[in-house]
């Protein structure tokens, strides 16, 4: 055993696995089909195979990893028809979230949704675009916690985690990413004036115009490998 696995539970490891190889594939440093080389990647996180094949399974769950009998793991390609289905599917829930967190969040709630707020413009005047990202995606599932609703929240979750490499890409360029951040300072101000009607509208918009700029830059030269339906 590893001295990194003496020194936190199993579970822990797992976690803190999952989520570094989830970054790293969202963020492009595993490229959609790249195998997943146990021995490299165990050196890398400072992990045994246990905790890694644990994570493995788990992305797997999430879309982000094929697991191929006999053969190993590997990045999941990406699909654009795939992805242009779920995020049409994603905009009608986010829509139907902001109308019932209007209703149904709390006041400890909205702070926390100020907060994210905040740190996500520092990110985003500090270049930071990982950074940036995390806590986007915080806020935009906050957003769907505050509905009230937990069969809404947890199919949000599930296919949020499916697109997340694409979002990501969704912010490279810096015009899109400034009017990203512009339209998050209005969807918080919807939300906090529990304007329902503007907010789902904003909402709908806001994904539009990611649906956009996902394709584009799906399309774009020099783009992770997609599959094409």
């Amino acid at each position: 055993m590893q001295m990194n696995d003496l020194a936190a539970t199993p579970r822990l490891l797992h976690e803190d696995a999952t989520d570094r190889l989830r970054d790293m594939i969202v963020q492009g440093e595993l490229a959609p089909g790249a195998k997943l080389n146990e021995r490299v990647l165990c050196e890398r996180l400072g992990v045994s195979r246990t905790p890694l094949r644990e994570a493995m399974k788990r992305l797997a769950a999430e879309g982000l990893v094929e697991l191929q009998p006999n053969r190993g793991a590997a990045v999941k390609a990406l699909t654009l028809e795939t992805l242009r289905e779920t995020l049409q599917v994603m905009g009608a829930l986010e829509a139907l979230a902001g109308e019932l967190a209007c209703a149904n969040a709390s006041a400890a709630e909205l702070a926390e949704l100020r907060a994210l707020t905040f740190q996500m413009r520092a990110h985003h005047a500090r270049g930071d675009l990982p950074a940036y990202f995390r806590e986007n995606q915080r806020i935009h599932l906050l957003i769907a916690e505050c509905s009230g609703n937990a069969t809404l929240a947890a199919t949000y979750r599930t296919l949020n985690a499916n697109v997340r490499r694409a979002r990501y890409m969704a912010n490279l360029t810096r015009e899109r990413w400034d009017q990203a951040v512009r339209e998050h300072d209005e969807i918080l101000d919807a939300l906090e004036r529990r304007d329902a009607p503007r907010l789902t509208a904003l909402l709908r918009e806001h994904l539009g115009n990611k649906m956009v700029s996902v394709l584009a830059a799906m399309d774009a030269p020099g783009a992770p490998a997609v599959a094409y339906d």
